[in-house]
C-alpha cells in the first residue's frame, strides 16, 4: 500500500558536484582583488616617486633660478630707466639665456652665450634698419650671423645663440627700440649682468656633484633597504616599491655623472680649480660605479619576485641587505660632506665578508642565487668608498 520510495543517487553519481563553480569563483575574486590592489599600490609609488623627484629638482634649481630672474630683473631696470628704452626686452631675455637655471656656470659658456646673442641682435638690428624684414632677409641675416659667429670663436653655443637671436630680430617688430642698434644694446646690458653674477658668485665645482653624489647614493640605500623589507616579508609589492625606486633613481646617477664631467672640464681651465681635480676625478668614478651597483640592484629586485612567494628562508639575506643599506647611507653622508671615506668602506668590508652564498641559503640555490648577485653591487660600493678594484673584489669570500 505504501508507495515505493527511489533509492538516492549514489555520492560517486556521475557529473561535477553542485559547489564546483562557487569554489572556482571564490579563488578568481581574491586573485582579482590582489590584482587590483597590486596596480593601486604601483600607482601610488609612481606618483610619491614623482613628487620626491619633482622636489629635489625644484631645491636643486632654487638659488639658480632666484639669482637669474633678479639679474633679468636688473637688467630691465638698467635699460628702461637708465637708458630710457620703452621696450627693452633683450636686456632681460640675454640675462636669462646666459644664466639659465643651472648651478653649472662655466665662465666661458656664459660669455659665448652674451658675445652670440649681441652678434645676433646686431646683425639682425642692422638687417632690420636697412633693409626690412621678409624671407630673403631671414635667410641673410641668418647666414651673416652664424659665420660671423664661427668666425670669432669656435664655441657651438655662441654660434646657435647667434643665428637664433638674429631670426627673433627680423620677425619681432622694433618696437619702442632706440635707434637701429637700441635692441644690440639691450643684449649688451643683460650679457654684463650675466657675466657680473658670474662673476661675483662664484661657486666651489665640487659642491654641486657632492650633492647630487649623496642624493644618488642615499637612493641607492633607500633602494636596499626596500628590498630587504621586501625579503623579509615576503611581500612582492615591496620588492616592486625596490624595483620601482631603482629604475626612478637612474637619473640622479645621469646627472651626477654629467655634473662630475664638466666641473672637473671647469676645473682644468683655472689654476684655482686644479687642485681640485683629484677629488673631481673621484667623484666621476663614483658616479660611474655607482650606476653599475644601482643597475645590478635592479637585477637583484627582479629576481626576488620569483623568490618571496616561496617557501625560502630569507631571514639571513634579509640581514645583510640591511647591513648593506647601512654602509650605503655612510657612504652617502661621507661623500655629501667631503669626508673621510674610510668609515664607511669598513661597513662595506663587513657586508662583504658576510656575502657567501655557501652560508646563506645553504642548500637553496634560488637564495644562493640572489647572494651572488648581491656580491656585485657591494664590490661597486667598495670602490666608490675608495677601494682598490682587486681589493674590493678579494673581500669577497671564496666561492
Amino acid at each position: 500500500m505504501n508507495a515505493a520510495i527511489p533509492p538516492a543517487d549514489p555520492p560517486n553519481a556521475a557529473g561535477p558536484p553542485p559547489e564546483s563553480h562557487p569554489v572556482t569563483e571564490g579563488n578568481e575574486k581574491p586573485q582579482e582583488a590582489r590584482r587590483t590592489l597590486g596596480r593601486a599600490v604601483r600607482r601610488r609609488l609612481v606618483f610619491r616617486t614623482r613628487l620626491r623627484q619633482g622636489g629635489w629638482r625644484v631645491r636643486v634649481a632654487f638659488w639658480p633660478i632666484v639669482q637669474a630672474s633678479l639679474a633679468a630683473g636688473i637688467a630691465y631696470l638698467i635699460a628702461r630707466y637708465g637708458l630710457g628704452h620703452t621696450a627693452p626686452f633683450f636686456a632681460p631675455v640675454c640675462a636669462w639665456v646666459c644664466l639659465g637655471f643651472s648651478q653649472d656656470r662655466e665662465l666661458r659658456r656664459t660669455v659665448e652665450v652674451a658675445v652670440g646673442v649681441a652678434i645676433g641682435v646686431g646683425l639682425g638690428d642692422l638687417v632690420v634698419h636697412f633693409i626690412g624684414s621678409g624671407w630673403w632677409q631671414v635667410s641673410v641675416v641668418l647666414a651673416a650671423s652664424t659665420l660671423a659667429a664661427r668666425f670669432i670663436d669656435r664655441g657651438v653655443l655662441l654660434t646657435v645663440q647667434a643665428g637664433v637671436q638674429s631670426l627673433v630680430i627680423v620677425g619681432l617688430p622694433a618696437l619702442g627700440t632706440a635707434g637701429p642698434l637700441g635692441r644690440w644694446i639691450d643684449a649688451l646690458v643683460g650679457g654684463a649682468i650675466a657675466l657680473a653674477v658670474v662673476v661675483l658668485t662664484p661657486g666651489d665645482p665640487r659642491r654641486r656633484s657632492r650633492g647630487l653624489g649623496a642624493h644618488a647614493i642615499r637612493e641607492l640605500a633607500v633602494t636596499v633597504d626596500l628590498l630587504a623589507a621586501g625579503l623579509r616579508s615576503h611581500e612582492a609589492h615591496d620588492v616592486e616599491a625596490g624595483l620601482l625606486r631603482a629604475r626612478s633613481a637612474e637619473p640622479s646617477f645621469e646627472e651626477w655623472l654629467t655634473a662630475a664631467r664638466s666641473a672637473r672640464e671647469v676645473a682644468r681651465m683655472n689654476a684655482v680649480g686644479r687642485r681640485h681635480l683629484a677629488e673631481l676625478g673621484l667623484l666621476e668614478r663614483q658616479a660611474v660605479v655607482g650606476d653599475r651597483a644601482m643597475n645590478g640592484l635592479r637585477v637583484i629586485a627582479r629576481r626576488a619576485l620569483a623568490v618571496v612567494g616561496g617557501d625560502h628562508d630569507l631571514a639571513a639575506l634579509a640581514d645583510l641587505m640591511e647591513q648593506f643599506g647601512n654602509a650605503a647611507e655612510v657612504l652617502a653622508e661621507a661623500i655629501g660632506a667631503s669626508r673621510d671615506l674610510a668609515v664607511a668602506r669598513e661597513y662595506l668590508l663587513a657586508a662583504a665578508q658576510l656575502a657567501d652564498p655557501h652560508v646563506l641559503g645553504n642548500g637553496d640555490w634560488q637564495v644562493q642565487s640572489l647572494v651572488v648577485l648581491l656580491r656585485s653591487p657591494i664590490v661597486d660600493m667598495l670602490e666608490a668608498a675608495g677601494a682598490d678594484p682587486q681589493a674590493a673584489r678579494d673581500a669577497l669570500p671564496v666561492l
